[in-house]
């Protein structure tokens, strides 16, 4: 195992290879080959890097807006120009197909050119003769060292809802990728660098919950963001919020889609097919119950003939619909959650249990799964499954539909298919859920909107990307201003006008 590739922390601008003695095995999910190992810092370590990055702000600060933005210009183009690359990294340690895993850099890139905007975005406020002769502006400053803790389904897309606008903002950042798949996340860092972030601007520290607790303790780091699973997210925001750190959570979900009986069947079906199996169902957005409203309830079987023609392969084949899941232990997952389904009731329409990849025999693989006759009790619609698993349901009426979703307790996704502006609008409105489609199946909004998950799929009031991105990374300074020139009277004060 010698010639097995040891994955470096990236601290001060140097790739340094850690002293630690806890190192974990990086696995092709398709064959359970060892392609690398990843190290778990140390206490010492993560305090170096959060020390450069204190170090480095004071300096990064005060740099231009337009020379932080030409950075961020030719990120992109570094990432643009390694997009091969980079998607191969993501395939072989995570397993979504490669076309997939090269649209996840593409909504990765959107990211990072959204923050070369950050001149127009960051802009302050002024008011001329607030008062005679005072002026009151706002300026909007960096809040200094920062965090992301990301998850392993998307390790170029997360760090990307991250470290480029906060860094743009003129912030400093550690990133704590997942362990599971980290060398793309690294690798996606050393090309900041490459496109001129200075020494200590971005940090890579690899770990385990001690390092994630470790981001949340440090005195030094100002605002975590975190995207992963609910047990782990809701841990993430306490600690970090009861340290007095500004937090920003996503966490799990149970996306729904409703079909309503005039929509477009062809585009419906074939949508929900790739919105309920792609990436192996391993999305926080993916769509994991389908809701089938009064006479579209008779396209079921044929969603279910739909999905039994998916192929699932090693994600280097491109022809793939479906790779394998991320470790042993989430396919144990998903099998153990579709027995349970079985047990507790539901009709198994199709069972993706058992799938054998000629080749690839110690892969793990997960085919498509379809549940019929599911209820709002059940494990399987009450559990994030994370898997290539779909629920179905049928109701009589859209307000039915309403109702079921509205009940869950997440808010993370929702979509409807439809030819109706009416009954869209009415849907739109009366959901309560976060990110909302219209004939859209997975709604994850264009970076230049913020992702505004609700209710138990967010802690904290600001999301990912847009608008909202920008008032998380940075704070506003108000200014109150006098001077004196011969016309105003230097003792009159704001009270008096």
């Amino acid at each position: 195992m010698s010639d097995v590739p040891r994955v470096p922390l990236l601290i001060g601008g140097e790739l340094v290879q850690s002293k630690t003695t806890d190192w974990r095995d990086v696995l092709n999910p398709a064959t359970q080959e060892v392609v690398a190992k990843v190290p778990f810092a140390t206490k010492e370590e993560l305090a170096l890097a959060v020390a450069n990055a204190k170090e480095a702000f004071q300096t990064w600060r005060n740099t231009s807006q337009a020379a932080r933005a030409r950075v961020m210009l030719n990120l992109q183009a570094l990432v643009r120009e390694n997009m091969a690359k980079i998607a191969e990294l993501v395939t072989l340690e995570h397993g979504k197909t490669l076309p997939d895993a090269e649209g996840e850099v593409g909504r990765g890139l959107e990211a990072i050119e959204h923050a070369c905007s950050m001149g127009s975005l960051q802009l302050g406020e002024y008011a001329e003769n607030a008062a005679r002769g005072i002026d009151v502006y706002t300026v909007t400053q960096p809040l200094g060292v920062c965090a992301g803790i990301t998850a392993f389904n998307f390790p170029i897309m997360l760090p990307s809802w991250m470290f480029p606008m906060a860094v743009t903002a003129g912030n400093t950042f550690v990133l704590k990728p997942s362990e599971q798949d980290p060398r793309s996340s690294l690798l996606l860092a050393q090309l900041a660098l490459e496109a001129g972030l200075p020494p200590g601007v971005l940090n890579v520290i690899h770990g385990g919950p001690d390092i994630a607790n470790g981001l949340c303790d440090h005195p030094d780091i100002k605002a975590i963001s975190f995207i992963g699973s609910t047990h782990v997210g809701t841990e993430i925001y306490r600690r970090a919020t009861g340290q007095g750190k500004r937090c920003q959570s996503g966490m799990g979900a149970k996306n729904h889609c409703v079909i309503m009986p005039d929509a477009d069947r062809e585009a419906a079906l074939n949508q929900l097919i790739g919105a309920a199996f792609g990436a192996a169902g391993q999305r926080c957005m993916a769509t994991s119950v389908a809701v089938f409203v009064g006479a579209a309830k008779d396209w079921i079987p044929d969603l279910v003939e739909r999905a039994k023609k998916l192929k699932v392969n090693a994600g280097t084949d491109r022809k793939a619909d479906l790779g394998p899941l991320v470790s042993p232990g989430a396919q144990k997952r998903v099998e153990g959650l579709i027995e349970k389904g079985v047990q507790e009731g539901a009709k198994l329409l199709l069972d993706g249990r058992g799938v054998k990849v000629p080749g690839y025999e110690k892969g793990n693989f997960v085919g498509p799964t379809i549940f019929g006759d599911v209820n709002a009790d059940m494990s399987i619609y009450q559990e994030e499954i994370f898997g290539p698993v779909l629920d179905v349901i049928g109701t009589d009426t859209l307000d039915e539909a309403i109702a079921l979703i509205n009940a869950n307790p997440n808010g993370n996704g929702v979509g409807i298919f439809t030819q109706d502006g009416g009954n869209a609008r009415y849907f739109q409105n009366n959901i309560d859920v976060g990110n909302v489609g219209i004939n859209i199946p997975i709604p994850v909004p264009v970076a230049w909107f913020s992702f505004t998950g609700w209710r138990a799929s967010k802690w904290g009031a600001l999301g990912p990307n847009g608008k909202e991105a920008v008032r998380f990374w940075t704070q506003n300074k108000t200014v109150t201003a006098r001077w004196s020139a011969h016309n105003v009277n230097v003792n009159t004060t704001i009270a008096q006008h």
